[in-house]
């Protein structure tokens, strides 16, 4: 139950994030802010995956992209249900992200991506709140398999 409700705040802090800056463009705000030396607000609409990489316009190629990221949501539902622990929870975090990603491909054919991170004019890719507890998972996945990995090995 917990992993559920990990699930829906993640997707309904991510559409709420995306849905007030959209309500903004649509009124006639252009969503380019300036936050703090290191962090904007630049709106741009990502029809690849992750970060923006491998954007396409071809329809083909965007729906199987599509395709292949609800296998893999179903995939991660999988998982979480046969996990336990830190696991399920970090593949809470994921799935939260993607379905709010997913909700996005399928209801605007794109992702809108509005948060730029940036060390003077060195800019990292544009995200949102999705990415962001997707990328937080996987980070905690690898730590976990890590020093798991590290755990086997010293005891060997």
């Amino acid at each position: 139950m917990k992993k559920i409700i990990i699930i829906l705040v993640i997707f309904f802090l991510d559409r709420a994030s995306k849905i007030y800056l959209l309500n903004l463009e649509i009124s006639g705000t252009t969503i380019d802010f300036y936050i703090n030396p290191f962090l904007n607000f630049y709106l741009v609409w990502n029809s690849g995956i992750g970060f923006g990489l491998a954007s396409m316009d071809s329809n083909i190629y965007y729906h199987l992209i599509t395709g292949i990221i609800v296998i893999v949501n179903f995939i991660l539902i999988y998982l979480i249900l046969k996990s336990k622990g830190t696991y399920a929870y970090l593949l809470a975090l994921i799935i939260g992200g993607a379905l709010g990603n997913l909700f996005d491909r399928i209801y605007y054919h794109a992702v809108p991506d509005f948060i730029d991170f940036h060390i003077a004019n060195y800019h990292w890719f544009i995200f949102n709140v999705a990415d962001i507890f997707i990328t937080l998972g996987i980070i905690g996945l690898l730590i976990i398999e890590i020093t798991k990995r590290e755990k086997i090995s010293n005891n060997a």
